[in-house]
């Protein structure tokens, strides 16, 4: 595998094989190759949703994010409880095995299974190929940790993708490779579009009105049409169909957003009433505080969604645990971030120096912000997981608004009592509530904070003594060792929830 001329850069994507079975797997002294294995909670019934399932329960037929009725009758296997915080200790073991071979500047981490490694001054440091480089380091790590992995390798860190997503999976020993001309010879044609990073099941229908299933075929699109379907996002589309990505990892770790913001969200265990969801809301935002307090930052503006839950057919839909089923959701966080969040990631600017957040995790939050909205009530498509219908926010109903503050502060008091307005003022209390998400925008060092002539700056002060007292407790003590009366009330969560990590406990 020669590098040819003008090559400036070679790029590694390393994923971990079915990471969070493989864990369970070599912690059994098993291989995930030969070992029936699912990774799910047996507490939460028939119902609940496998996160992984090991690569022998693949050959069965068996498909990851499955639930656990749908795996077949006659196959014996093992079910591990998640322990979430043990993979993330894994997960950091095997980012310092890299580590011991390539620098902290040329590692993006991408998930907690995947990262990209500009791999460009190292192959001729150790006097390998690209490809005896990746099986050096994914030998590393099957050595120490007994965890199988596949690598792609490209010219630029969107083929090193699509190399590992797509063509690592035909090869035997697990590591693709493309440049752009292998690109047009072997992905151009490549169905489902799906399969193709950044390019959910939204795009997908939208592209499909113009006879599009296929890179081949954004490709032959003209660029103006295209700019008027996604508008920014077309950028993305009319380069990568060319196999093009100008981003490297320097830019991303260079980046500093213009603004950023926190979020969180969950999807709640039942169908909850207008008033059960206000107690989890004041839980979300009394947590949320405590991380601007902690952050010692300050907001200016807040956003609220509420998802309903759905109709009266699907209310019927009773598993064996006794739960009502929602086949959009898979009752757990799907988007908490407890960190500084760039603006740009969800609304990149319409300019040709987009913003380097875009070649790594920018494409998977856009993804999930706008996918949904895109797709169809219903639409069917076909990729690593199966068939799958899309359900976006429309199928159920949803209230969605956000609202500037006027102010900057970091107050429990103040925020909630917006909070507590927005609700009221967007929220159908005749509906059930299946989802609660909320976010803080604009975050500025806590030295902006608001203060005028009508501010109670004792208050202010000993309200966030309070804070900084409660953080102190939490943090040597544990998080439910200090909590407001609230969360225990029979519909609170927030107890419940800090003992999880990802929605699992850990």
């Amino acid at each position: 595998m020669a590098r040819r001329e003008g090559e400036d850069k070679t790029y590694l994507c390393i994923d971990l094989k079915t990471f969070y079975a493989s864990v369970e797997c070599a912690d059994r002294g098993r291989d995930t190759l030969t070992c029936n294995l699912v990774v799910a909670d047996p507490d939460r019934g028939r119902t609940t949703i496998c996160l992984a399932v090991s690569a022998a329960m693949k050959k069965l037929g068996v498909r990851n994010r499955c639930r656990v009725f749908e795996i077949p009758e006659g196959i014996d296997y093992i079910m591990a409880k998640p322990r979430m915080r043990h993979y993330m200790e894994v997960s950091a073991q095997i980012y310092g095995i890299y580590l011991e071979f390539v620098s902290a500047d040329d590692i993006h981490v991408y998930s907690i299974d995947e990262c990209f490694i500009d791999a460009t001054p190292y192959l001729a440091l150790y006097h390998k190929t690209a490809r005896e480089f990746a099986r050096e380091l994914m030998d590393a790590v099957f050595t120490r940790c007994g965890i199988r992995a596949t690598a792609g390798i490209g010219t630029n860190l969107f083929l090193a993708k699509v190399a590992l997503d797509i063509t690592a999976k035909h090869v035997n020993d697990g590591i693709g490779y493309l440049d752009e001309e292998l690109f047009r010879e072997q992905i151009w044609r490549h169905r489902p579009i799906t399969d193709i990073w950044g390019i959910g099941p939204g795009i997908a229908a939208r592209l499909a009105k113009y006879g599009v299933a296929d890179l081949m075929g954004v490709a032959a699109l003209d660029d103006a049409l295209l700019y008027r379907e996604f508008g920014v996002t077309a950028e993305y589309l009319i380069d990568h169909a060319q196999g093009i990505e100008p981003c490297t990892i320097a830019e991303i770790h260079a980046y500093v957003p213009e603004a950023t913001s926190i979020a969180s969200g969950q999807v709640l265990p039942r169908n909850y009433s207008y008033r059960e969801a206000r107690t989890v809301l004041r839980e979300m935002v009394d947590t949320s505080v405590l991380d601007l307090v902690a952050k010692r930052a300050v907001c200016d503006g807040i956003s609220l969604y509420v998802g309903y839950a759905s109709d009266a057919r699907d209310l019927a839909r009773i598993g064996a645990s006794g739960s009502a089923r929602v086949t959009d959701s898979c009752g757990q966080v799907r988007a908490s971030t407890h960190g500084l969040l760039p603006d740009a990631v969800s609304a990149p600017h319409a300019t040709r120096s987009r913003p380097v957040a875009h070649a790594a995790d920018g494409i998977r939050a856009r993804q999930a912000a706008r996918d949904p909205d895109g797709a169809a009530p219903s639409a069917v498509f076909v990729g690593e997981h199966g068939k799958r219908t899309v359900r976006g926010k429309r199928a159920y109903g949803y209230a969605e608004a956000s609202r500037k503050l006027g102010e900057r502060t970091n107050s429990f008091k103040r925020l909630m009592a917006r909070f507590d307005a927005l609700f009221d003022e967007i929220v159908d209390p005749t509906r059930p509530i299946r989802r609660i998400n909320i976010g803080f925008g604009g975050l500025l060092p806590e030295e902006f904070a608001t203060i005028d002539l009508f501010t109670d700056v004792q208050a202010e002060q000993t309200e966030r003594n309070l804070a900084e007292a409660m953080l102190a407790v939490r943090d040597r003590y544990g998080k439910n060792s200090l909590l407001r009366g609230t969360s225990y009330k029979d519909e609170a969560t927030g107890r419940d929830r800090n003992e999880q990590v990802g929605g699992h406990h850990a």
